[in-house]
């Protein structure tokens, strides 16, 4: 049976509406989540495009956009070429959630659906692995860049 749900949490240093920014702007997206740039359309149904230099473009729909707390989106990212509009079969919903927690922001990321991709049990639960994985990478590239953004600001004076 495959697992069908990841899910990871980081607390990053940064307040919500900060966090929710680097979650929804592209240039920030497309710094901790891809390596190569995003393109956002933040709405329902809206477009997101994230470029990877090792990995190429995966496409992506927004499904809720509720900010500052709920942004999620359904991608394909096992779908060959990367380009594939995610569809069921071929995609999965992650799902961030942002809330306060003293001075920081909590970010809960659920990946789910990965039972429903159309492949093999064995390829489900590697899909799975390897983005719950990929999370605890992302997360922590999301917690380093806010962190430089704190130390900017305070260095700045603003």
């Amino acid at each position: 049976m495959a697992l069908d749900e990841i899910e990871r949490d980081a607390l990053i240093e940064t307040d919500v509406p900060h966090a929710w920014q680097l979650l929804t702007h592209a240039e920030h997206l497309g710094a901790w989540f891809g390596d190569a740039g995003a393109s956002i359309d933040l709405r329902p149904g809206g477009e997101l495009v994230v470029h990877w230099e090792e990995h190429g473009a995966v496409h992506g729909r927004f499904e809720a956009v509720d900010a500052p707390s709920v942004l999620a989106f359904r991608w394909a990212p096992f779908a060959h070429p990367g380009g594939t509009e995610p569809v069921p079969g071929n995609s999965t919903l992650v799902t961030f959630l942002l809330t306060p927690e003293g001075a920081g922001t909590r970010v809960k990321v659920v990946e789910s659906g990965f039972a429903s991709l159309e492949c093999s049990g064995h390829e489900q639960r590697q899909h799975a692995f390897r983005n719950g994985e990929g999370w605890d990478l992302e997360l922590r590239h999301l917690g380093d860049l806010a962190t430089r953004e704190v130390i900017l600001r305070a260095t700045n004076g603003r």
